[in-house]
């Protein structure tokens, strides 16, 4: 069981190291997402327990984790992230068109799979995912690119808006931090082990996932047509963020392709779409292999 869960992990990791499909998605279609947001809440419950110095509360939900199931899943999530982070980093550097191109494969490939998340797409739902996907591409217009030498307090709410990607299946943890200019910044401190950087990170995910996931965790339950439905517009639109031309994703300016440039490119964005898929398959086969 163990080995699976770390396998589990690693392929949770693998997908949140890029900007494509999410290890919520992943989470999801191996089957362990009821219960990895279970264990969140939990973990949740107890970090506002020990806030208010309810010790004896917060000690009840943390023997309510399951860390058998916790740890070797965040291990391979771990183990996959550091052994990842470099090799993007240098692609990034190396080839930044060829890399937005991938992203943007995978990223669109992403779309698909978020819209096969909303059940049943009435007028409302329709309504919504063209609003977002509008609002999102024009205000994405704004960014200025990728963050030079950010404070280290701004990995806090780095970490804390990321964090959001185990929780709302669809949504890369990379892709958002992408949005925020931090993608760059975040892989370096991996790949430089800036502890002190990490660390601050790290606090503002468990904060973020802290005061979020019992909100989000309702949303998806009562309303969670409507709240994919926006998910599926934002990723759309966002789209805008990775297109390769000029530069890459280093700002929000749009151009067409240079001929001699479009080939590799367009090829790239190809296996982008087949990452994320394939990514789905070999999740769905770890998942029957455990219903075996």
């Amino acid at each position: 069981m163990m080995p699976l869960q770390f396998l589990r992990g690693f392929l949770m990791g693998s997908a949140d190291v890029v900007p494509g499909v999410s290890g919520g998605t992943v989470a999801l279609v191996v089957g362990i997402y009821p219960r990895l947001v279970a264990n969140i809440r939990h973990g949740s419950r107890a970090l506002g327990s020990f806030a208010r110095l309810q010790f004896s509360a917060g000690g009840q939900h943390v023997r309510q984790i399951e860390w058998n199931f916790l740890l070797p899943l965040l291990a391979g999530i771990a183990v996959a992230l550091v052994s990842l982070a470099r090799l993007v980093e240098t692609l990034l550097e190396d080839h930044p068109v060829e890399m937005a191109a991938l992203f943007f494969g995978l990223v669109a490939a992403s779309v698909v799979v978020a819209r096969g998340m909303v059940s049943r797409w009435d007028r409302a739902r329709i309504t919504i995912f063209i609003s977002v996907a509008l609002i999102a591409f024009a205000v994405l217009g704004y960014r200025s690119g990728e963050a030079e030498s950010p404070a280290t307090w701004i990995f806090f709410f780095a970490g804390a808006f990321a964090i959001s990607a185990m929780i709302i299946p669809g949504v890369s943890g990379s892709f958002l931090l992408l949005m925020l200019g931090m993608y760059e910044a975040v892989l370096a401190a991996v790949n430089d082990r800036e502890i002190d950087v990490l660390s601050v990170f790290v606090v503002g995910a468990v904060i973020g996932l802290a005061v979020f996931s019992s909100a989000l965790h309702w949303a998806l339950e009562t309303h969670h047509d409507v709240v994919m439905a926006a998910i599926t517009g934002l990723l759309l639109g966002s789209l805008r963020v990775l297109w390769p031309w000029p530069n890459g994703i280093d700002g929000p300016e749009l151009s067409g392709p240079i001929a001699d440039e479009f080939a590799a490119p367009f090829l790239l964005a190809v296996v982008g779409v087949g990452i994320v898929f394939l990514l789905i398959r070999l999740g769905q086969r770890s998942g029957a292999a455990v219903d075996a």
